[in-house]
């Protein structure tokens, strides 16, 4: 599974920053092209802990806010829906990560 942000890290220093506030998130991110929409996840993301959640995931919120409003009706739905989403800090899916790296 592709994560952005864990680069040079080893299980280690993961477990470490996750005892220290790091999560591991993803966001949502909507395109349209007028009578079609796409709502997709974006990769998982590692956010280190005392950084924003809601800042890491700028790009899948400007590329929603940017592109996503264009169909109708889904799009200007599934958009809000994921601006919602990504601005409260994405969805959290570290247990489900720590549960993988901690057999």
């Amino acid at each position: 599974m592709k994560t952005e942000g864990t680069e040079g890290l080893s299980i280690e220093d993961i477990r470490h920053e996750v005892s220290r506030g790091g999560r591991f998130v993803w966001f949502y991110y909507v395109f349209s092209l007028v009578v079609i929409t796409f709502q997709r996840a974006s990769p998982v993301v590692f956010v280190r802990g005392g950084r924003s959640r809601a800042a890491a995931g700028w790009k899948y919120t400007l590329l929603s806010a940017v592109v996503g409003w264009w169909g109708i009706p889904w799009g200007i739905i599934y958009t809000f829906q994921a601006l919602g989403v990504n601005l409260g800090g994405g969805t959290d899916v570290t247990a489900e990560i720590m549960a993988v790296l901690d057999p």
